[in-house]
């Protein structure tokens, strides 16, 4: 799997509204309404990124969740990260 050059990662974001591009990796943060509502919210990406098995770094903080995607093993940004992001925004538009 090949890593996205940053040009392509530029791309790709103005794709996937409220995620940016910082210390390589992708990055979105969201502010829920309660603490039980961002619970809610990761149990659903969860679950979707074991189905992939390609799962994001998650911040908890309060109401505000950080999601963060990365491949690892590729020791940088891929299409899969892209892909999820996507389905992150997906699921938390639901």
């Amino acid at each position: 799997m090949a890593l996205l050059t940053d040009d392509e990662v530029n791309t790709a974001l103005a794709g996937l509204d409220g995620w940016e591009h910082a210390d390589g990796a992708l990055r979105r943060s969201v502010k829920f309404d309660s603490f039980l509502a961002g619970i809610d919210a990761v149990r659903r990406v969860a679950d979707s990124a074991e189905a992939a098995d390609h799962h994001p770094d998650i911040d908890i903080r309060w109401r505000t969740v950080t999601f963060v995607l990365v491949t690892h093993s590729e020791g940088g940004i891929t299409d899969k990260d892209v892909a999820m992001a996507g389905e992150i925004n997906r699921i938390l538009a639901t």
